[in-house]
């Protein structure tokens, strides 16, 4: 009995200890909105109990703090990050100081299923491997190919299926509409395989449902104790299983299309082809130690993750955007610029939806107004939320502070567009205009203020192949169809390494009366 009073009396204890000792810091914290650095633990209670609002909470503190704070985990975790949203900061560690800030090899174990490829490469591999991919995706054939397969895809499975929705007049999920459009489409491009998970009927596709399982890992990866997460992987439980399953139905893909396009170079078959695999294959003559593989699967792999799932995160925030009532303008001024556009008729699914109207991508490119919308919705909700870098030597940031040798710097990008310090006082608006010059033409943001497509020599790659695709999707859509949010669904971030909807978007649309007429 007295051994229970006694630890009884410990644990009132040790209680009143913590609830002193909660009340003393909170008295001495000048700013309230920081989270409290506890003993032990850190500040990892606050970002536990703040991971279902992980991207608003963040900004809640860059905003108060302002643009920099420093989260401290527990001792020994690797959870010491320097949070920034500074721009002058993102230039220096992108562009001035590049070479001391590699991903570093705690990236390259949190993004393990990219292998080898070049977005966990530094140093003379990935300047090797980005001068051969900016190669390929820079040729006229690819880009041709890029141009006239976006355009054929909305023409052909996008327009039908969203004619199918209006006319049955149900509720959908637009995000999962955009991510299956946009994954047979990457897929095609990297690949040469068309998996046709847009057909009406949405099949599943266990490629697809893979990736999307991969991505919501990786991020749970960022916020919880490296530690933890790597003795969850070596004994196969929790999301760490998920994600092994994932890797697998990756490779069995991946393994089984090099297999494919190798067989049929062999017949002669992918000679002219302009898929990116295609290319890399028909250059292992000339570059036969690295085209090996393994290095197709994590460059294909790469290419993969690049375009699928942030030109369909990007596609799902802007319409969201678009369904807004206080935006109502932005859709009329989008219409009024198509009309002045090259356009070519599109057969309705089963001819009894009527003729449905495509854009040449070349001729969309020269539009202002539909560039500037697409870019303030990636300011506001940017497919990748957050980036991590590592420093490789002593340091010191613009904003001042001393970085040794293995701190990591995180910037938070979704933060970044919701700065009154760096957007003006109405950074919380979706206003188009901001990007529009008093001359009428695109005005110039650098891009370590506009990271959506990352900044300095890590550059996105593929950012004009997104906007053709953005541009084709978008444009055939606000032309042929209105799309209206169903009342009442809540849209809002989701816990995952890509900035998807955590709910969906259900939606619901129906013809355009003006393209119905033309």
């Amino acid at each position: 009995m007295a051994h229970w009073v006694s630890f009884l009396e410990l644990c009132l204890s040790l209680l009143c200890f913590v609830v002193f000792y909660y009340f003393h810091i909170r008295s001495k914290r000048k700013n309230p909105v920081i989270p409290l650095d506890w003993p032990l633990v850190g500040m990892l209670p606050a970002l536990l109990g703040n991971l279902h609002h992980l991207h608003d909470w963040i900004t809640s503190i860059l905003v108060a703090s302002p643009l920099n704070f420093l989260f401290t985990g527990p001792p020994r975790s690797g959870m010491q990050f320097f949070v920034t949203a500074d721009p002058a900061n993102v230039r220096h560690v992108f562009t001035s100081n590049f070479a001391n800030y590699p991903k570093g090899p705690e990236f390259e174990e949190i993004f393990d299923i990219l292998g080898g490829g070049i977005f966990n490469a530094d140093g003379e591999s990935w300047r090797r491997q980005r001068a051969k991919a900016q190669l390929l995706m820079s040729s006229n054939p690819f880009r041709a190919f890029v141009s006239r397969y976006s355009r054929d895809k909305v023409g052909s499975a996008l327009l039908p299926l969203l004619a199918h929705f209006a006319g049955t007049g149900e509720a959908f999920n637009l995000q999962d509409v955009f991510l299956r459009l946009t994954f047979d489409t990457t897929t095609t491009l990297v690949f040469g395989v068309d998996p046709g998970c847009l057909a009406i009927g949405l099949p599943e596709v266990p490629f697809a449902r893979a990736m999307d399982d991969a991505m919501s890992v990786l991020l749970l990866r960022h916020v919880v104790p490296m530690s933890w997460w790597k003795l969850a992987r070596r004994l196969g439980i929790g999301y760490e299983r998920k994600m092994a399953a994932a890797r697998r139905t990756i490779d069995r893909f991946v393994v089984d299309t090099i297999a494919k396009r190798r067989a049929e170079k062999e017949r002669g078959g992918i000679e002219h082809s302009a898929d990116l695999l295609s290319s890399y294959i028909n250059d292992e003559e000339e570059e036969e130690d690295t085209a090996v593989d393994a290095f197709l699967r994590d460059t294909t792999v790469n290419l993969m993750l690049a375009g699928r799932d942030t030109t369909g995160s990007a596609l799902s925030w802007f319409f969201y955007l678009l369904t807004q009532k206080q935006n109502q303008h932005v859709v009329a001024k989008i219409l009024q610029e198509l009309e002045s556009v090259k356009q070519s008729s599109s057969g309705g699914p089963d001819g009894g939806a009527g003729m449905m109207v495509t854009f040449d991508p070349d001729e969309l490119g020269r539009l202002t107004y539909l560039h500037a919308a697409l870019c303030e919705s990636l300011r506001l909700y940017p497919p990748v939320p957050q980036e991590l870098k590592e420093a490789a030597g002593a340091d010191v940031l613009p904003c001042g502070l001393e970085v040794r040798a293995g701190d990591k710097i995180l910037v938070w990008v979704y933060a970044m567009g919701r700065m009154e310090d760096v957007w003006g006082s109405d950074c919380g608006e979706f206003r188009p205009e901001r990007w529009v010059a008093e001359d009428g033409r695109l005005r110039y943001v650098p891009s370590y203020k506009f990271m959506s497509f990352n900044s300095g020599p890590r550059t996105c790659l593929g950012k004009d192949m997104a906007f053709v695709q953005l541009k084709a999707a978008a444009a055939a859509v606000v032309w042929n169809f209105e799309v209206e949010a169903v009342p009442g669904h809540v849209v809002e971030p989701k816990l995952s390494i890509i900035l998807h909807m955590k709910n969906g978007f259900m939606a619901t649309v129906k013809r355009r009366q003006q393209a119905l007429a033309s």
